[in-house]
């Protein structure tokens, strides 16, 4: 029987575990190529020979997702695997219709044949959107769990944008080590809190490799925690999985892929943000939980915000920097940034569109939907470049940073500035607490 020839549809994440985990060693199929898309510059390379296995003696080649009806004829593709994540419905479904219109089949592949089970107790952090609050949410049980004497080794899910065979497996334990892989800023703005705060966090490209390496660490692991990308469902088998929920896009939670997947195989429930979203939006939050999901625990949770010095935007002209994926296809309006420039007195908030320059220009052109703000897009050198040319351009007093890290390790900001830092506060119980004291005893910790 002839084997199954497969397109990989992806994003450089997702579908290189798919492809790891079922397709890799698999004779039944072969892997004819993969498609990217939502991430700059990554079509056009191939994924390794070194890390595709024995039957891919030449790699696999990764072309652009416009490509796919082309690639489906040219390559006698027999099924699309759609392989990345935080789409509305509509956008899979038109993905769905291009193949099916090209002749081939179009499959979603699902948790039981894509997770890897683990030697230690697993805690998964997801979201049902982009920008929800999982990384203060994962910095909040990792505290909790250190707290109580325990080794916590973070393993985040893919952002495998450089050199892919280099990045098999990595390992962040200091800051420096952000700089020796040569880390681009939305890598940076998830393994940077980490590190701060003394806890060790792989990523990388074999997430079954990275698991053995994160069991074994140096510095021990008593707990693997599995630190969700985007919306996704978690590549390992957790005995714990916690969804942050996010009642400034209502209704999402029930609309976006697979963010819906998400909430439907958690444990526990994190309704953030309850500080500055409207209370009708939390109902719906509410409600969606109750409709497909009523076992699970909820937590309301909320970020209060501050900066380290509320003067430099009081009464100023200022130039909100947020996240980058938060308002790209997270499709966020605003960010920890916006809600600090109103809290703390701004008498404007200057767009930025004017001043753009080089590929950032180009994210406006892209996603024309962002709101009075400029993403801190740093997928390169040539971005990074940008992204300091247009804040240094753009006719502002100050400059506020509402990303996770700090820009000025990495950019010349020639302009008045201050951080924004946000930590996850839960309202009431149940809370994290018990939560994970529930969960050690059931594991013995």
């Amino acid at each position: 029987m002839s084997k199954k020839r497969i397109i990989i549809i992806g994003a450089a994440g997702r579908d290189f575990h798919n492809f790891n985990t079922v397709y890799r060693d698999n004779e039944a199929y072969e892997v004819v190529a993969f498609t990217a898309a939502q991430i700059p510059d990554i079509d056009g390379r191939k994924y390794p020979a070194e890390l595709a296995g024995s039957l891919y003696p030449d790699g696999i080649p990764i072309y652009a997702e416009a490509e796919l009806p082309g690639l489906i004829r040219d390559l006698e593709a027999d099924t699309c695997v759609f392989s990345y994540s935080d789409l509305p419905y509509q956008k899979v479904m038109n993905i769905s219709a291009i193949v099916n219109a090209a002749g081939a089949n179009f499959e979603l592949l699902g948790t039981r044949d894509t997770m890897i089970r683990s030697n230690k107790p697993v805690i998964a952090v997801g979201a049902v959107r982009t920008g929800c609050g999982k990384s203060q949410t994962s910095r909040r049980i990792i505290e909790l769990l250190m707290e109580k004497g325990l080794k916590v080794v973070s393993i985040r899910h893919p952002m495998p944008y450089g050199d892919l065979v280099a990045q098999k497996v990595q390992r962040f334990a200091t800051v420096e080590d952000l700089a020796k892989h040569k880390c681009t800023i939305e890598e940076m703005e998830e393994y940077e809190p980490h590190v701060v705060r003394g806890n060790v966090i792989y990523a990388g490209v074999d997430y079954e490799a990275i698991l053995r390496e994160a069991e074994n660490d140096p510095d021990g692991c008593d707990v693997i925690l599995w630190d969700g990308g985007n919306n996704d469902f978690p590549f390992y088998q957790p005995d714990l999985t916690v969804t942050v929920a996010d009642p400034h896009r209502p209704g999402h939670e029930l609309s976006y892929y697979p963010g819906e997947v998400t909430m439907r195989i958690a444990d526990v429930i994190v309704i953030n943000k309850m500080d500055s979203a409207a209370p009708e939006n939390i109902q719906v939050v509410r409600d969606s939980i109750e409709a497909i999901n009523p076992g699970a625990i909820v937590i309301d949770g909320a970020s209060p915000i501050k900066v380290d010095d509320p003067a430099v935007i009081r009464g100023r002209k200022v130039l909100v920097v947020e996240d980058g994926p938060t308002l790209t296809h997270g499709e966020m309006k605003i960010g920890a940034g916006i809600v600090a420039a109103r809290k703390f007195g701004a008498s404007e908030l200057v767009d930025p569109r004017p001043y753009t320059v080089g590929k950032l220009k180009e994210t406006f052109e892209i996603y024309p939907e962002i709101g009075t703000l400029l993403p801190a897009m740093g997928y390169g050198e040539q971005q990074l470049k940008d992204l300091e040319a247009t804040i240094n351009g753009t006719d502002c007093e100050a400059v506020v940073i509402g990303t996770p890290i700090d820009l000025n390790r990495i950019i010349n900001i020639k302009k008045p500035n201050t951080r924004v830092f946000y930590d996850l506060q839960e309202i009431g119980d149940p809370n994290l607490d018990s939560v994970i004291a529930d969960f050690m005893k059931k594991h013995d910790l």
